[in-house]
């Protein structure tokens, strides 16, 4: 792996790490992510247009990674509301690779390695680490564990149908298109929901950052792959799952146990297993 490569995805880590931390913050967490969703969208729009290549055979991906991206981030809102950071993020990061694993398996016929039923069962401990025994708030834990593994449930799904939809498309105008949908309809229903006034409380210029630098990921980790295997990419990238721990802790003062960190470590760990012995 290129030190480019290597510095471009260890980058987009901090990014999407930093970026989780501020949204699993804020006072209305759904507000900030359909006002981040809105604002990636029309800030990315000119780039999609520029860079324009989708086939008429992306349609059903496009389609399908929206609804999936749709339920993703209602779900990952709610797990900000109902737990911390540090607890919702490994989770739902590290549950994401396994089951997107289990769903190649199963339903694509593919074939597993060694290292990566090591890997699953690293990330299996490192969750029940996160997750913790018998810790305050239990039942706060508890939904937000079950929040967690639902929107790890929606990573894999549009995971394994944007790696499809990807060959018909350029991956800038692709996301565009997948995104567009989703932000429209669940700024509508949180605007229902909890009205214009959590907008107005979420709405400042350190969100519109944030947004940016969340949608930028995408483009880092795509020259990334550019530069190096997409295995190595994809390791380097999941140490998101401990940086965002530590940021929890750091900068949303979190309590931060020893446990918490080891188990996010081991979820990283596990993650890059099971992409390097793909």
């Amino acid at each position: 792996m290129s030190g480019t490569a290597f510095l471009l995805a260890f980058t987009a880590a901090w990014l999407h790490a930093g970026g989780n931390v501020f949204l699993g913050r804020r006072r209305e967490p759904e507000a900030a992510v359909a006002l981040m969703l809105l604002v990636g969208v029309v800030a990315f729009a000119p780039v999609a247009a520029l860079t324009w290549r989708v086939d008429a055979q992306a349609v059903p991906y496009i389609v399908a990674s929206a609804f999936l991206e749709l339920a993703y981030f209602a779900f990952l809102a709610a797990a900000y509301r109902a737990a911390d950071v540090g607890l919702v993020y490994p989770i739902a990061r590290g549950s994401a690779p396994v089951l997107a694993l289990a769903g190649a398996v199963v339903i694509m016929g593919r074939g597993t390695s060694v290292g990566q039923v090591a890997g699953v069962a690293a990330v299996a401990v490192g969750i029940f680490l996160v997750r913790g025994v018998r810790v305050a708030g239990a039942s706060s834990d508890r939904r937000g564990v079950l929040l967690a593994l639902a929107t790890g449930v929606f990573i894999a799904g549009y995971t394994l149908v944007d790696k499809e939809g990807l060959r018909h498309a350029g991956a800038i105008p692709y996301i565009e298109l997948v995104l567009v949908g989703p932000a429209l309809v669940y700024s509508a229903a949180v605007l229902q929901r909890r009205g214009a006034a959590s907008f107005r409380s979420e709405a400042s210029l350190r969100l519109v950052a944030v947004a940016l630098l969340l949608f930028g990921t995408y483009i880092l980790v795509l020259v990334a792959l550019r530069e190096a295997p997409a295995a190595s990419v994809s390791a380097v990238r999941e140490t998101s799952v401990v940086i965002a721990t530590a940021l929890a802790a750091f900068a949303a003062r979190e309590r931060l146990r020893p446990t918490r960190l080891a188990g996010a470590t081991l979820v990283a760990a596990g993650i890059a297993l099971v992409a390097l012995a793909g």
